[in-house]
């Protein structure tokens, strides 16, 4: 892959994939943050537009733009979002390939594959989605494969040491391959848990242990902070680049969770250099620098620090969502 291609990649939002559904996901988060309805109507056109891409993308890793759905359906009563909704959770729950231990196998729409591998990144892909379907529906069946599939990720993925989370999970040989606490993995779930609890109350009883890991998850990230209120691309890894859509999703998750009441409100005292640290980042055209192209686990952590930089919708949907919590935060602090 070229630069221009790694490059037009990463901002084609005219696809059906994760990098745009990270896009379009956010820019959701904007409008529930601003209410500004041509926001609900740039949503409505780029579904139309795009909609006849998804079944050539029938994979877990393609699973965002679906998120979407759930609130289109509850905004325009249009069975249109609902019924592709129902039939793309129902698919999920029977026939998406698993592993061993029942986990959601990362599929993805390129031409690779990685079997009996689980990811932190399915946890934002695709089981936000299948928590935003269960409350729309009342179906406990979503909800509760939701919950479990968020409670396995943690099992697999999470450090019992230092609370963080390994990019992946090899269950056939019963490993984290190369154990690297790759930064933006930890981004996807910092800001997923919360948005997945939300959307379960009512239907299945999140237990406490599970909020007591992502605590302890968020406790570990921020001893790894550089003093700018950055993160290093591999957190453990200072002499690594700074990666800019990590921080902005750990950062987000943080005060998302705040506004939420999964962590008590001193936790937004961490986040104000991030915030600063994060718009430092955004040039006058509105990219996002500093932003990690797509990264696969690598064989060697020495490798996570080769990933070209390059601007992404997943690095400017990221950065959306932290200016979106930042609106809502200082909303309820007034």
């Amino acid at each position: 892959m070229t630069t221009s291609d790694s490059e037009a990649w990463g901002m084609d939002i005219h696809k059906w994939d994760w990098t745009p559904g990270v896009g379009v996901i956010s820019i959701l988060h904007y409008f529930e943050a601003s209410g500004d309805p041509k926001v609900m109507e740039f949503l409505e056109q780029w579904v139309e537009k795009n909609k006849e891409k998804a079944a050539e993308a029938k994979v877990v890793n393609s699973m965002a733009p679906y998120a979407l759905f759930p609130e289109l359906y509850r905004r325009t009563n249009n069975l249109f979002y609902l019924d592709e909704a129902v039939k793309i959770g129902d698919w999920m729950l029977r026939e998406a390939p698993r592993t061993r231990e029942g986990a959601l196998e990362h599929t993805v729409t390129e031409k690779a594959s990685f079997p009996e591998q689980v990811w932190a990144d399915t946890i934002f892909m695709a089981v936000l989605f299948l928590a935003r379907l269960a409350a729309v529906t009342g179906r406990k069946d979503y909800a509760e494969e939701a919950l479990l599939q968020t409670e396995l990720h943690f099992k697999l993925l999470q450090d019992e040491t230092t609370g963080v989370l390994f990019h992946g999970w090899n269950c056939k040989a019963g490993d984290h391959m190369s154990a690297a606490k790759w930064t933006r993995a930890n981004a996807w779930v910092v800001i997923g848990f919360p948005l997945i609890v939300k959307e379960l109350k009512g239907l299945v009883q999140v237990p406490t242990h599970l909020v007591d890991q992502y605590r302890a998850l968020v406790d570990g990230l921020l001893t790894y902070r550089a003093a700018n209120g950055l993160w290093h691309t591999v957190m453990d890894r200072p002499e690594f680049y700074q990666e800019t859509s990590g921080s902005a999703g750990i950062a987000a998750g943080i005060m998302c969770s705040v506004r939420l009441g999964l962590l008590d409100p001193s936790y937004l005292d961490h986040t104000a250099s991030t915030c600063s640290a994060v718009i430092g980042q955004v040039d006058e055209s509105g990219l996002v620098q500093s932003v990690s192209g797509g990264t696969p686990i690598k064989n060697t952590i020495e490798d996570y620090n080769t990933i070209p930089v390059i601007p992404t919708l997943y690095g400017q949907g990221l950065t959306l969502i932290l200016l979106s919590e930042m609106i809502q935060t200082a909303a309820l602090t007034r």
